[in-house]
């Protein structure tokens, strides 16, 4: 069986634990503790970050974006991925994209603001509402970033506004993105993201296998 290694409050992990469930794809969860790594990870991989999916065939996928791509090929019985749509494809990827490698930067220094001392707090807090922001109005007109319909992107963006309305939700319930909190709160409620947050021990080797 395919062996995911995973942290259950990383949003890269969050994600690729959601796309996975959704693609019916049965993996070993094995839960880690970021500053206690199995080896057996760490063997895998010299990256040291979460996920990581050894497959059956021992290819081994150490970035969430491709185990996300490899299980929507797998399955996507809700065409999560717009197939015949090339347009909206690469609007959804451009879109991920700037969330991976700018809101993630934002995120991280307003979560953590006292490693980052450089801005303040509320610096870091408006420069990702501006990404917020975009999004909210992306949402203005339908119930997902791209139309009626979920498509990846909205998985794959999910945990980073989950984790970023959470450092301080009561600022971020008064903000006007009624939209987007609607959104967040659609996700947050769904069946796909409470089934794969259950919390389990740390793994260990030889340890009886959970199967997400």
């Amino acid at each position: 069986m395919h062996q995911l290694y995973s942290f259950r409050r990383c949003p890269y992990a969050i994600r690729t634990r959601m796309i996975l469930r959704y693609s019916s794809i049965k993996v070993e969860l094995r839960e880690i503790v970021l500053n206690d790594k199995p080896e057996a990870m760490m063997q895998l991989t010299p990256k040291g970050t979460v996920p990581v999916l050894q497959l059956d065939s021992s290819e081994v996928l150490d970035e969430s974006r491709d185990i996300i791509a490899w299980a929507l090929q797998q399955a996507d019985p809700e065409n999560l991925l717009y197939r015949g749509q090339s347009s909206l494809q690469a609007q959804m990827s451009s879109l991920v994209d700037e969330n991976d490698y700018e809101f993630k930067l934002w995120l991280d220094r307003y979560k953590y603001s006292d490693r980052y001392p450089q801005q303040s707090q509320i610096v870091y807090q408006q420069r990702g509402l501006e990404f917020l922001t975009g999004l909210n109005r992306k949402l203005g007109t339908n119930t997902s970033l791209f139309g009626s319909a979920i498509s990846w992107a909205d998985i794959a963006i999910f945990p980073f506004v989950r984790q970023f309305a959470f450092v301080d939700k009561a600022w971020f319930d008064k903000q006007n993105l009624e939209p987007l909190q609607v959104w967040l709160e659609s996700h947050l409620s769904s069946e796909l993201f409470l089934s794969v947050m259950t919390k389990h021990a740390p793994w260990k080797a030889g340890d009886r296998p959970i199967i997400l």
